[in-house]
């Protein structure tokens, strides 16, 4: 797009209350409102819920911390074969762990407001809609603005079916008013997959039920099938290829589910895990006009940019990946392309992910059969072993790592790991494939001993190749 020269944009200056107008104050419109502000602009930011959006409040830090108790249990059956002697009785508290996971939320809830307020950006609490191109309205009142930026994130999606009111969402689980004794679990993506763990890690009987044949679509196979097994192992029953049909309530605090298959299960606690939507309607982008995708997101150019050209988006509302660091990236580029005027676009090659179910996932690069799809000759190293502290604690978990090499040039496209830690372990091997990193600089990499992480630089006989003739 073309900037303006300095005179025409004094001009447009005095036209607008805003240079920017932010809708959503998550983590990407939180980003991008706090660098376009230290840039000079003008900025007001509307946030209808709680500030820092899903990852801070429903999402990556309650996840996270709900993970750390879940571990508590196996960690005290653990430290006996380390000779630590537990006496009396162990005990969970849910309302605990609610309450300090509820105190953190705030914190952090402040901390975002603080962020906001020491970069000069005006806050609005309160529902805002797009009412022009270049107009948000709030409370009554509309704010003109250069440009718009819509960021209000994702909702949990849960079908409609009999019986759904008794049925709980991702968001609704941290806010349980108590934990029952068995739960189903519905869906089986990376959210499901750690709320299964959460709640089994909890002492929940838990059935995670997907109407896949495999849980973690998307996710490289050999993950896939081993994180569950190794969920299996720990007391999760996986039912693939079944979907529910209704849910009815037997009693306070009993559910009876119906499946597909026409068997019914009884359980206290519904949980659906099925995927997130994009927050888009009912703010106004309908009446002008804003092109969405099949999935319901809007539609973008390299720069975030609509198709009306004021109007921009990014994060979960667009069609990238669904993560915060993406975000935050996302939101950098474009406050540098409107008020900097750079023209250069994230790239999104090589972007890590983890997983914390249990064992974690980590995994940057491509899937095994994303490399044999694409490239003409690949190498593929994996190893799968017990992990030391195991050898005494007495646990059966095991870990898995697997790196994938194009053979036509050595490098490493691929990196999966399966283990403790495994997204801690990830992010330095993202480096080293956005750097370019071969097999060969793998290899001559000396390990750190002893650590599972010295398993992927001392993988030397490949496990397999692929020829695709491409």
């Amino acid at each position: 797009m073309n900037h303006p020269s300095a005179n025409q944009q004094d001009e447009q200056e005095t036209q607008f209350d805003y240079d920017l107008f932010v809708i959503g104050a998550g983590s990407g419109g939180v980003r991008a409102a706090r660098m376009a502000a230290a840039t000079g602009a003008r900025v007001a930011i509307a946030e209808a819920r709680h500030f820092g959006g899903t990852c801070v409040n429903v999402g990556c830090v309650p996840k996270k911390l709900f993970v750390y108790a879940s571990q508590y249990s196996e960690a005290f059956e653990d430290c006996r074969g380390y000779g630590w002697q537990l006496t009396g009785d162990i005990n969970f508290d849910w309302d605990t762990l609610r309450r300090n996971k509820d105190l953190e939320i705030k914190r952090l809830n402040g901390i975002y407001w603080s962020l906001l307020e020491k970069a000069g950006v005006s806050i609005y609490e309160g529902r805002a809609t797009v009412s022009g191109p270049h107009e948000v309205t709030l409370h009554g009142a509309t704010h003109s603005a250069r440009y718009i930026l819509v960021a209000t994130g994702g909702e949990p999606f849960v079908p409609h079916l009999p019986g759904a009111e008794w049925i709980k969402n991702s968001d609704d689980f941290f806010y349980l008013d108590r934990l029952p004794s068995e739960a189903i679990v519905v869906g089986g993506g990376y959210i499901a997959v750690e709320f299964a763990g959460i709640l089994n890690g909890l002492g929940v009987n838990t059935r995670l039920l997907y109407r896949g044949d495999l849980i973690l679509r998307g996710f490289d196979r050999n993950v896939r099938e081993f994180v569950s097994e190794e969920m299996e192992k720990k007391g999760i029953g996986i039912l693939t290829g079944v979907d529910v049909v209704a849910v009815r309530r037997v009693s306070d605090g009993q559910y009876a589910v119906e499946l597909s298959t026409g068997d019914e299960l009884r359980t206290g606690l519904v949980l659906y895990a099925t995927g997130r939507k994009p927050l888009v309607h009912g703010i106004g982008l309908e009446s002008l006009g804003i092109k969405l995708n099949a999935a319901g997101e809007i539609e973008v150019n390299e720069f975030y940019q609509s198709n009306i050209p004021s109007i921009y988006a990014l994060g979960d509302i667009t069609p990238g990946p669904k993560l915060t660091p993406v975000a935050l990236a996302e939101a950098m580029t474009l406050v540098r392309h409107l008020f900097q005027g750079s023209t250069s676009k994230l790239d999104y090659e090589f972007i890590p992910t983890a997983v914390f179910c249990q064992p974690n996932i980590g995994t940057v690069g491509m899937t095994e059969e994303e490399a044999q799809a694409t490239l003409p000759s690949v190498r593929v190293y994996e190893t799968n072993f017990r992990a030391m502290k195991h050898t005494i604690s007495g646990r059966q978990e095991r870990s898995y790592m697997k790196v994938i090499v194009d053979d036509s040039n050595d490098r490493v496209v691929g990196v999966h790991v399966v283990g403790p830690d495994a997204g801690e372990m990830i992010q330095g091997f993202a480096v080293a494939l956005r750097a370019g990193a071969t097999k060969e600089i793998f290899d001559t990499t000396i390990g750190i001993h002893p650590t599972a992480a010295e398993e992927l630089v001392t993988l030397r006989e490949p496990a397999r190749r692929h020829m695709s003739g491409l």
